[in-house]
């Protein structure tokens, strides 16, 4: 019997080692949480690995989509729209207005408008851009690449002009009141800034004050903008500006409308010109 029984137990002993290594295989088999110990678990393992990636990617922040919502608005002049593009433009109250292409060079904006066939003249005022056409260019063409140029700009976060001027402070300087002016002149800034401009303004214009001739009672102004060159022009002057500044200001007798430094410079510069191909024996067709 003790041989016997020393028999078993080394017979035992001989199956311990490979029953442990059996339970240690088995045991590493279900190190993944899985329902089942067979190799799929490996496979749920990197489904779930993609998974948890594209989730990561899921969670990252979305691209940024630069838009912007631009109105338009007509203006009392047909070839004048007023682009608003819902930031401001001009700040302080200030405007800014391009004749030609020259005048652009300090301008971004203005250049790359003023590059579209057909437009005249650019406005910048303190929340809007006016555009003014020649009367030949349809505004179906102009609208579109005016929208695209404005948007690409202000979204782009570029400064209205490069060679680092301000867009103003404090307001526009020709109503600003001086220690110099006089009682009426004061009034007559007084009522252009805060009664007459902001009413031009809506039309995408605006106006500048040239100066007041205490012996004649004259008042003188340049109109800019959308009012340049439009028809009701003269209406708004005389019967507007005029009416309301004689009301308040008895001193005032009239109101006339003036060429701006700029468009006198371009007035001269032309006859110049036409005289010169006159002395040459050609004709100028306007």
């Amino acid at each position: 019997m003790n041989t016997s029984i020393t028999i078993m137990r080394r017979a035992l002993t001989k199956r311990l080692p490979s029953t442990t290594l059996t339970l240690m295989r088995h045991s590493s088999s279900t190190i993944l949480p899985s329902s089942s110990n067979k190799r799929p678990s490996l496979t749920h393992q990197k489904q779930s690995t993609n998974t948890s990636r594209s989730a990561s990617a899921t969670q990252q922040p979305p691209l940024h989509r630069r838009t912007m919502f631009i109105q338009t608005e007509s203006t009392p002049n047909p070839d004048s729209l007023k682009f608003i593009p819902g930031t401001p433009v001009s700040d302080s109250g200030t405007t800014h207005e391009f004749l030609d292409a020259k005048s652009t060079t300090s301008s971004p904006l203005a250049d790359k408008l003023f590059h579209l066939p057909g437009v005249q003249t650019v406005f910048f005022g303190p929340d809007f851009v006016s555009v003014n056409k020649h009367e030949d260019a349809p505004w179906s063409d102009l609208k579109p690449e005016i929208y695209s140029i404005i948007m690409e700009h202000f979204t782009s976060g570029q400064p209205l002009f490069s060679d680092g001027r301000t867009t103003g402070e404090g307001g526009a300087e020709d109503t600003r009141i001086l220690d110099t002016d006089s009682e009426v002149v004061a009034m007559i800034k007084e009522l252009l800034d805060t009664r007459v401009r902001p009413a031009i303004q809506e039309d995408g214009g605006d106006i500048e004050y040239r100066g007041f001739d205490e012996d004649s009672g004259k008042v003188s102004l340049s109109l800019k903008g959308s009012c340049r060159g439009c028809d009701s022009s003269t209406v708004t002057l005389k019967s507007g500006i005029e009416r309301m500044l004689m009301h308040y200001v008895p001193e005032v007798k009239e109101v006339e409308q003036v060429l701006g430094p700029e468009e006198a410079v371009a007035i001269d510069e032309f006859a110049k010109f036409e005289a010169r191909l006159r002395g040459e024996g050609k004709s100028v067709e306007i």
